[in-house]
Order: structure tokens, then sequence, then C-alpha cells
């Protein structure tokens, strides 16, 4: 039996309710890229209102700011920083496990990973 299957992983936050997660992750990359809060949620055909209460949401779930508003954008803080950082390695490290655990219980049916 052979098929080609694969695993993909994700991983959300939540305090109570979802606070971080990919989507969140992306779009402070975005406004890391473009220090604007509305641009960002333009560039990803988001409305600048849930913009907004994606930021809140995890900024209520973590207990800090995420942005730091500046004349005509924004920028992210520190803490946002430091949390999309432990993010990004914890999602990196998830994964290289979830690969390995993948390819020992269903290595029968896994084709060319």
């Amino acid at each position: 039996m052979e098929k080609n299957i694969t695993v993909r992983l994700t991983a959300r936050l939540f305090a109570e309710e979802k606070c971080f997660g990919p989507g969140v992750a992306r779009l402070l990359e975005a406004v890391d890229e473009l220090h604007s809060l509305r641009s960002a949620a333009q560039s990803m055909n988001m409305a600048y209102s849930k913009a907004w209460a994606i930021v809140h949401g995890a900024e209520q779930g973590f207990g800090c700011k995420m942005l730091h508003s500046t004349i005509g954008g924004a920028v992210l803080t520190d803490e946002a920083r430091q949390i999309m950082d432990a993010y990004g390695e914890y999602c990196r490290r998830l994964n290289e496990y979830g690969q390995t655990l993948f390819g020992e219980l269903f290595g029968f049916c896994a084709k060319g990973e």
C-alpha cells in the first residue's frame, strides 16, 4: 500500500479563548514589514476592524501590548517579538517531532517524505 499521505501541524495558543496562531503570526509579520496595521490588514485582504480585533485578542491573552502606535503606523513591541520568536521556534520543533513521529507511525503510507 503506497499512498501520498503527509502531515501538516499547526499550533494555536489559548488563554480563555484562542489568542495566537498562524494567522496572528502572519498579521504581526506583515505589520513588522509594512509598519502599519491598516496596511498589513489590506495586504491580507482583511478588514482593519478584524485585524484590530485579532491583535486585541492576542493582547488580552498574553496580557501585554503587541503594537506601539507611531505617527502614521505601528511597530511591534519587544513582547510581541519575543512571543513571535518563541511561537516560531515552538512550531519548528513541533513540526520536526511531528514529521519524525508521522514517519514512525505512518511510514507505510508516506511516499517521498
